[in-house]
């Protein structure tokens, strides 16, 4: 039987002429139902209708009276991890409810709501509101919240797969138990109990348990696709949520994908490495001359500048016609361009992942890809921007930056037809997400142990939580733990009563300004002298900037004046050339699932099957690479040896990406090591790793090690093999901010990065020294294996290796898959195995040098330390 908010939703389609898709029916029906889940739709396809209008057909069927019932409460509230998607969609959520006449003001509050309008939402909050996983901790952390969430029906958290397998993918986990505890009818303060939903029945509160089992409030995620839909899932609802009360809902209507690469005239003649890809500008832009819209979608920001300046310099008719779009840029810049991409009154947009999630704006013919995305999940995102409607064709067109490039544009278009997606792996027991938490809720209404232990453990990342590390976490914000009791700025949170709490308003005012997870390096914003904003600049590069200095930042030629009050004063310059700012984390790894793929297509490069055009472009590149060493199938790994000006070299092919190879390469020499002393010079990129020593290496005589691929004893070689305490130490820095250990300044007055890296490396080593169980030190150790060297794929990488027969070539120059690796050693690395004495013993033969005491000089490294080469 259709109900009347059904009929006024279907009635609504009717109007708009629009079409009801079957996921969205079916959407419609699980949400009256009951039901809570996840929502599984592709960009485009009308995900936010087919959850808000349910919401609304749902209020319509409990409140004939819709049409003027006002003071409702807050009704939804919907989680979106960019602060730029809330507007789009506060817009259409806007326009359905003044369609409807239904007399509701759809609100935001984010890092970009201004103070006024904060403070109205704590006066009188509207039916829907819009907010970031930042923001609803913020809410937590206000006194009373639980009135603000007593009247809530459902809670949406829209991209859910770019905030799962991150630390606010755990704030998410986290605040959702909050809310099931707050909206459950069994909620308890300090011994007051607080009804919700109208029931005022309650227990007491040492006898108050939860009762998520029959809480009214909805949960529902939306998702593109990815490679764990249902770990998904039961992430986003967590361990207490009874199965048969969750629902998946998919959207089941093929995308059309129309994938191109852009393959050079000669492909011997290519770059053989790079990562810019502008000698393939002017293919590109004959694509754009063809089109109404295009996005040329770059990896990281510095590209996308050098784009837009490269675009510029050679075509300047697209001034006026073409912006750029990134991260850094000021919010306004941004809103202004899609905007004037909703007008259509753009012609190109250079932009970066900024724009890969659902900003609203109308689809454009054409998106163009430079570079490998490494990962198929983003390929899709950013080409579904082509055609951003159901039934559409999305046009992509692939622009490799170097030559073997072009074979991961063939594994890209294979890995879509055959449905391969990457995995978002959960993170768990974040301490630092945790401790923030619990001080969140201190600095608020306050906590009890036992409850909020119970509660904490409904969630996916704290269902192994035991009790004693719960406990420990307790006495750190209370007593500061075994190490920091003596330091007053450690004892944060109070005990009375049984009753958690922070009481000094200097702490409660602190911490509601570190709130968060996002760390990154310090941001200085970049003000005209004039006035005005364009963006942000990490504090790194404007640090080394001098008066006059010319930099190119937001596509303009910019002369660095100053600095003051945390911001860069800038004026325009005529000049041609500057320098353009770079980022943190530039460089992505290629994924798991794309690497694999990549080694099917090379696979069937070995057996002569050439049945993409990108392979077919490749033959005379591959035909060099096997008149030279070898072509390696899929049961074979290749080993390259050859000799030169600067030593002997060994090439291992894994095709497993950047960081597995970071770590297998350390692993490996530390295992050589075993048979022969040297100092390695390393070197990688995604596709293997370079060996450079003075000395040649028996690696036949390693090979004969039945060990030397074995993942037995991996941890224990690999920390030997690795400076696992540095790596470790930087970890700590974020886990340090994230965790409050260290206060990273107020509005206006941030303290600057190289004091927060001191009291953070000061911290780690008092707690290594005085403290090694320490919770948020083991969590350092663990996220550097996790996520610094993908432990996990290196293991698994290292089992496939260990089954795969060894081809071992000793060839007379680079070959085509050695010379991208060499050329990244400009930023190799150096281990060494020798001791100081025999380093120095060899150089003193080597030069001639005597009279060096090698014993004194010894003292000032230690074997195995891994390190940058400064060139």
């Amino acid at each position: 039987m259709i109900t009347k908010g059904q009929q006024i939703i279907r009635e609504w389609y009717r109007q708009k002429n629009w079409q009801q898709f079957p996921f969205q029916q079916e959407m419609e029906e699980a949400y009256l139902a009951g039901f809570s889940g996840l929502l599984n739709a592709p960009t485009g396809s009308g995900k936010t209708f087919a959850l808000f209008l349910p919401f609304l057909a749902d209020f319509i069927n409990k409140h004939p009276d819709y049409k003027t019932k006002q003071n409702n409460g807050l009704q939804m509230l919907w989680i979106t991890p960019l602060r730029a998607l809330t507007n789009d969609i506060k817009k259409a959520m806007q326009e359905v409810c003044d369609d409807l006449e239904i007399p509701w003001k759809i609100a935001t509050r984010t890092g970009d709501t201004p103070a006024a309008e904060k403070a109205a939402l704590k006066k009188k909050l509207p039916e829907v509101l819009l907010t970031t996983p930042e923001s609803l901790h913020l809410m937590l952390a206000q006194k009373e919240y639980p009135t603000i969430f007593k009247s809530l029906q459902v809670v949406v958290i829209d991209e859910w797969h770019e905030l799962l397998g991150t630390k606010r993918g755990v704030q998410v986990e986290l605040g959702l138990s909050r809310l099931k505890t707050v909206c459950s009818g069994q909620f308890a303060v300090g011994g007051l109990q607080l009804a919700a939903h109208g029931n005022s029945q309650f227990k007491t509160p040492n006898e108050s348990k939860l009762q998520t089992a029959y809480c009214k409030l909805k949960i529902w995620g939306i998702s593109a696709t990815i490679g764990n839909l249902e770990q998904a899932a039961e992430v986003l609802l967590g361990n207490d949520f009874p199965t048969e009360q969750t629902k998946m809902v998919r959207a089941n209507f093929e995308k059309k994908l129309l994938i191109k690469s852009i393959i050079p005239e000669n492909v011997e003649n290519y770059s053989w490495s790079g990562h810019i890809g502008l000698k393939l500008l002017p293919e590109v832009m004959k694509i754009v001359a063809k089109s109404k819209t295009t996005l040329i979608f770059t990896n990281t920001r510095s590209q996308s500048e050098i784009w837009y300046h490269a675009i510029l310099d050679n075509y300047p008719e697209y001034a006026g016609v073409m912006a750029m779009h990134h991260g850094s840029l000021d919010n306004e810049l941004r809103t202004w361009v899609e905007q004037a991409l909703h007008a259509e009154a753009l012609k190109v947009v250079v932009c970066t992942s900024s724009l890969d999630l659902g900003v609203d704006f109308r689809p454009v013919d054409t998106v163009i890809q430079v570079g490998s995305p490494k990962g198929v999940a983003r390929f899709m995102q950013r080409a579904g921007r082509s055609g951003h409607h159901p039934g559409a064709i999305s046009k992509a067109w692939f622009v490799p930056t170097h030559s073997l490039e072009l074979l991961e544009g063939a594994a890209l278009k294979e890995a879509i037809k055959r449905g391969i997606f990457e995995s978002r792996d959960p993170m768990l027991l974040t301490m630092d997400v945790l401790i923030q938490f619990m001080v969140t809720l201190a600095v608020s209404e306050g906590f009890r142990a036992d409850e909020l232990f119970n509660e904490v453990k409904t969630t996916y990342a704290f269902a192994d939580l035991t009790r004693r590390e719960f406990n420990e976490l307790l006495d750190f914000i209370t007593n500061g733990g075994k190490t920091l009791a003596q330091y007053d700025e450690f004892l944060k949170v109070e005990l009375a009563d049984g009753l958690y709490k922070v009481n000094n308003r200097r702490v409660a005012m602190r911490h509601r300004l570190s709130i968060g997870t996002i760390t990154s390096d310090l941001s200085i914003r970049v003000k005209w002298l004039s006035g005005g904003s364009l963006g942000t600049i990490e504090e790194s590069f404007i640090s080394k900037l001098r008066p006059g200095n010319v930099f190119w930042f937001a596509g303009r030629s910019l002369e660095f004046v100053r600095v003051k009050e945390m911001s860069a004063y800038v004026k325009k310059s005529k000049a041609t050339k500057g320098i353009i700012p770079s980022w943190s984390g530039g460089r992505m790894p290629l994924s798991s699932q794309l690497a694999a793929v990549f080694r099917d297509k090379l696979d069937e490069v070995a057996h002569g099957i050439e049945k993409d055009e990108e392979v077919i472009a490749l033959k005379p590149l591959f035909e060099l690479q096997a008149r030279l060493s070898h072509l390696p199938q899929s049961h074979e790994f290749l080993i390259e040896s050859f000799k030169s000006t600067e030593g002997h070299h060994l090439i291992f092919y894994p095709f497993e990406g950047r960081l597995v190879h970071e770590g297998m390469a350390s692993l490996l020499a530390y295992r050589i090591s075993k048979v022969k002393t040297a100092s390695f010079s390393i070197a990688m990129n995604d596709y293997g790793f370079e060996f450079l020593t003075d000395e040649d290496i028996p690696i036949e005589r390693v090979l004969e090690d039945a060990g030397f691929f074995s993942i037995d004893n991996l941890l224990d070689d690999i920390q030997h093999s690795l400076n696992a305490n540095e790596m470790a130490r930087r970890r700590f820095r974020d886990i340090a901010h994230i965790g409050g250990l260290v206060f990273t300044g107020y509005p206006g007055q941030p303290v600057k990065n190289k004091h927060l890296q001191a009291s953070s490396s000061l911290l780690f080593e008092v707690f290594s020294e005085y403290e090694p169980d320490n919770l948020l030190v083991r969590q350092a150790y663990n996220e550097a294996l996790a996520f610094q060297l993908e432990e996990f794929r290196l293991r698994a990488a290292l089992q496939r290796i260990e089954k795969q027969s060894i081809i071992l070539k000793t060839i007379e120059r680079p070959t085509p898959f050695a010379f991208p690796i060499m050329v990244d050693s400009l930023g190799r690395e150096k281990l060494t195995t020798e001791t100081m004495e025999e380093r120095i013993a060899k150089m003193a033969r080597h030069y001639g040098a005597e009279g060096v005491n090698a014993k004194e000089r010894s003292k000032e490294r230690k074997v195995g330390y891994v390190r940058k080469r400064g060139l």
